[in-house]
């Protein structure tokens, strides 16, 4: 996998005088052989979550509030990508294997991220490789 493999799919929105209604995932979307993890998780302004990389490992995320910008570092190549999320992009990103990650708050209030991972945590296995990138 490179970073040419990261995904971001725009998510299809349907509005009525209640609110929205989006699908994160779909059984299109993922390999569901065996099912992984789905996690939500807060950034304080200005702190960053991540700066990490799975080796065998794909993640999805989604900020449903708030700004973040989530950087990408491919490990083979080092080539990089930036990827601006907010409640309003709607916008889900599918991170590959050996894909290093980062998300920074780079808005005023809490940002929360709604996540999919591949496999659940393991802490025998975690397949977490920390290294700093922002």
């Amino acid at each position: 996998m490179s970073i040419k493999d990261v995904e971001v799919r725009k998510l299809k929105v349907f509005s009525d005088e209640r609110g929205d209604f989006f699908e994160f995932l779909r059984r299109e979307h993922v390999d569901l052989s065996d099912f992984g993890q789905i996690y939500m998780t807060t950034a304080y302004p200005g702190k960053v979550k991540g700066n990490h990389y799975h080796r065998r490992k794909v993640e999805w995320f989604c900020v449903i509030r708030g700004e973040g910008k989530l950087v990408l570092k491919d490990k083979n190549t080092g080539e990089q990508k930036i990827i601006n999320m907010n409640e309003g992009s709607k916008i889900v990103v599918k991170i590959p294997a050996n894909i290093l990650h980062a998300i920074k708050n780079v808005g005023q209030d809490t940002l929360y991220l709604l996540a999919y991972i591949s496999e659940p945590y393991n802490e025998v296995d975690p397949d977490t490789y920390k290294e700093e990138l922002i």
